[in-house]
């Protein structure tokens, strides 16, 4: 009976958290990031104000939650978009689909994207960023990177905020999406080459990741975990061409 009785409050709780995320949500939706307040969210959810606070934590838990259910559908078609034979078309791909969720979703993206806080980005962004990085692993598994994975990932996911954020904030009329290809092919042009035996620092980047993106993918790898570290380290520097380190050492 305990053990009924322990269910039925679970599945409860489960139900009020439902209805008070959808409520957020459906306010954030029709009135904007103003009009989610936890007194606003508790009437139309027809629960308690409190239940709030014990259900989330706090406001930022209720938020944070309705920003993993905006992100769920944009998420789910960009981790689609991972079949794609040519990585290099699937950035340009994400590129747009990342800039028209945030376009037609200004209020889920601005709850991940428009508040910030060193150090912190909502799980939503989290996960979009992990994604974006699996596309981009793809692409130096192709041989076609010209930096590390990782400074990769942060250019690009750097400049797809940067021009949501800056085509937000102009009027409807003035928004031009010109600027948003203009900058997709620049940021490709400099995450990308060509081909993959393009001459010179290029592609010693290329090879460079090529290699870190086999040697993840194989655990069978003779090396003891300190020394794959070390040679992720050095594969980075190489991709990123970092000679800042050498130069000190001869000088």
């Amino acid at each position: 009976m305990e053990t009924e009785t322990r269910a039925e409050t679970e599945d409860q709780a489960l139900t009020a958290r439902r209805r008070i995320v959808l409520a957020a949500a459906r306010l954030l939706e029709e009135d904007g990031p103003e009009a989610v307040s936890t007194r606003a969210v508790a009437t139309a959810a027809g629960v308690p104000a409190p239940s709030i606070f014990r259900l989330f934590g706090d406001k930022e838990g209720l938020l944070e939650e309705v920003a993993d259910h905006g992100f769920k559908r944009y998420l789910e078609v960009k981790a689609e978009l991972l079949s794609g034979d040519d990585p290099v078309q699937v950035l340009r791909d994400a590129w747009d689909l990342h800039i028209r969720f945030g376009l037609e979703h200004p209020g889920y993206y601005g709850l991940v994207y428009g508040q910030v806080r060193p150090g912190h980005l909502p799980q939503a962004g989290q996960r979009a960023v992990a994604g974006l990085r699996g596309m981009i692993t793809r692409v130096a598994a192709a041989g076609r990177l010209r930096m590390s994975i990782e400074r990769a990932t942060e250019v690009m996911h750097s400049a797809g905020v940067g021009t949501i954020i800056t085509l937000l904030s102009l009027p409807d009329d003035h928004r031009d999406l010109r600027s948003s290809e203009t900058a997709r092919e620049m940021v490709i042009d400099t995450l990308t080459l060509p081909a993959p035996k393009d001459p010179g620092g290029a592609a010693l980047a290329s090879r460079a990741m090529s290699l870190r993106t086999a040697l993840d993918q194989d655990t069978a790898v003779p090396l003891s975990p300190g020394e794959r570290t070390l040679l992720g380290e050095w594969l980075d520097r190489l991709a990123d061409g970092d000679r800042g380190v050498r130069g000190r050492a001869s000088a």
